[in-house]
């Protein structure tokens, strides 16, 4: 089977980031299964919270850069591209320091509201990995908006095998797992992985030793939305979790992310497909207008669709097999809730690229202000639906919240570029037919 044909625009543009995500789901779901064992679910659900933190302050410092910089290399001539590398390595660092300060700052604050004394030293000790981290999330943006998604594949893939093979080994040889091991374990793969980035991306690394004022400008002010809207989605996404921390306990916070990492085994086509949209869409509003990037919406949401469906039943019909298998009998609740979090999937294709289009047709304020409507909603029914109802609550809260947000961004791409949601159905219904045609039956 000939993979990269020019026919193949979604299997040739996405075959290496497809690969790196079920790379890192599969190593995600095997660090989960030991990390659940070694543990504890009170240790565990500190990690969780945890994680939950720093991939906010990381999602903080990623926002305001991450898109702007891909837009602008994708879009802008070669002669441009070491300035505005500059003065995105000028952002980075300042927003860095920025997530250090407030990392050590809530470190006792966080501690003290999810009675977790032991989060402390961990957040401390994080400080380091940020600093390596922000460097390699630029290596990675350049290589995403040259389209070298085999080189990201590289890095991430060693990355995340490195985490899986040392909590793997301890487990087999019963070491005993300290949470600060965790984070000096992060630490060194971090560093490994940006040597390996810069190996990849150090082509493309021209910078401008001048400062770059105008393009620290530019790259400001487009991504000071797309800033807004990622700090949004982070938590919409993670609100749950630490209000469950807060309000009931770190054991159902654990409890929770068992279910949310279960249903994330479906992300994989959505975070991929979303990867390639963006740069793509870029270059097409400049192309072929609004009516090519209609198109590539519609038709990116419908193959998504179609490729959640199947997974989305199967993993209903045999969640308390699965739960059971990957999580152990500690965390049966997680079944009820797992019910409820896979109807998440349905919604997630249409916002996921709806935030996408509208960034890349510059509309980053208006993705900004729904974000920000929904994730204000959501965190209100997640207080009240916890209080009332418990654990159960906080999955119905967010599910509620993603159907409002998903009438909200149908009826703004509806005026916007005329998006018909009948089409995305169509898309998908029209994918199985299609795939076998032009991969099965012609090979």
């Amino acid at each position: 089977m000939k993979i990269f044909n020019k026919d193949l625009y979604w299997i040739r543009s996405g075959f290496f980031t497809l690969l790196q995500n079920l790379s890192g789901v599969f190593f995600s779901i095997g660090s989960f299964f030991i990390l659940v064992r070694i543990l504890g679910p009170n240790d565990y659900g500190v990690w969780v919270l945890f994680m939950v933190t720093v991939t906010i302050l990381e999602t903080v410092r990623g926002g305001l850069i991450q898109n702007a910089l891909i837009k602008y290399l994708a879009s802008e001539e070669n002669t441009e591209h070491p300035r505005i590398i500059s003065a995105s390595f000028t952002i980075s660092a300042i927003l860095t320091l920025i997530c250090i300060l407030l990392n050590l700052g809530f470190a006792h604050i966080l501690s003290a509201l999810w009675k977790a004394p032991e989060l402390i030293p961990i957040f401390n000790m994080y400080c380091f990995t940020f600093i390596i981290s922000g460097v390699l999330t630029q290596f990675n943006c350049i290589l995403q908006a040259n389209l070298k998604f085999k080189s990201i594949f590289v890095s991430s893939f060693i990355m995340q095998f490195s985490f899986f093979a040392y909590v793997l080994a301890c487990f087999i040889f019963n070491f005993n797992i300290r949470l600060i091991d965790l984070i000096h374990l992060q630490m060194f793969n971090y560093t490994i992985s940006a040597f390996i980035a810069y190996f990849q991306v150090r082509t493309y690394l021209s910078i401008s030793y001048s400062l770059c004022v105008d393009w620290i400008k530019k790259l400001f002010h487009y991504g000071k939305y797309a800033f807004g809207t990622s700090v949004s989605a982070i938590l919409s996404v993670t609100v749950d979790q630490m209000m469950l921390g807060a309000i009931l306990s770190p054991v159902q916070a654990g409890a929770f992310n068992v279910a949310v990492r279960l249903t994330n085994l479906l992300d994989i086509p959505t975070n991929a497909v979303a990867v390639i949209v963006f740069p793509q869409s870029a270059k097409r509003i400049v192309t072929e207008g609004k009516e090519g990037i209609k198109y590539l919406y519609e038709k990116s949401v419908g193959t998504l669709i179609a490729l959640l469906i199947p997974g989305i039943i199967l993993l209903y019909l045999f969640s308390g097999i699965v739960v059971n298998l990957i999580a152990g009998d500690n965390y049966k609740d997680a079944i009820p809730l797992l019910h409820i979090t896979l109807l998440y999937c349905l919604f997630t294709p249409y916002g996921r690229q709806f935030g996408n289009i509208l960034d890349s047709i510059g509309k980053t304020r208006l993705t900004f202000l729904v974000v920000l409507l929904v994730t204000s909603i959501n965190i209100g029914l997640n207080y009240l639906f916890i209080t009332r109802f418990g654990v159960l609550g906080a999955a119905y809260a967010t599910l509620a919240a993603h159907i409002i947000g998903f009438f909200i961004g149908q009826s703004i791409l509806k005026k916007e570029l005329n998006v018909s949601v009948r089409n995305t159905l169509i898309f998908a219904w029209q994918f199985y037919p299609e795939f076998y045609q032009k991969y099965i039956k012609k090979n």
